[in-house]
């Protein structure tokens, strides 16, 4: 086997967002997660929402803002052509 082809396969600390932390080994160092197997409701049975959202608002707040810049840059282009 060829030597220094392999990625390092250290330690790592996984930090969830319930406060759930385990050590597994891994290429990637102290990773976070939203989810895991003692807050996840698959394996809870508990039905509880999740903060989506705050993704699903954050899009709309970028479209609505890509979509003024767009129709202000229109106005001035019309108001050219026009005179």
């Amino acid at each position: 086997m060829r030597d220094s082809i392999h990625p390092n396969y250290a330690m790592t600390t996984i930090h969830c967002a319930c406060g759930n932390e385990w050590e597994i080994r891994s290429t990637r160092q102290n990773m976070r997660i939203d989810v895991c197997s003692k807050c996840h409701p698959f394996y809870t049975g508990e039905q509880r929402l999740m903060d989506t959202g705050g993704q699903v608002e954050r899009f709309r707040r970028r479209m609505q803002r890509a979509q003024g810049a767009q129709a202000a840059a229109q106005q001035p282009a019309a108001a050219a052509t026009e005179s």
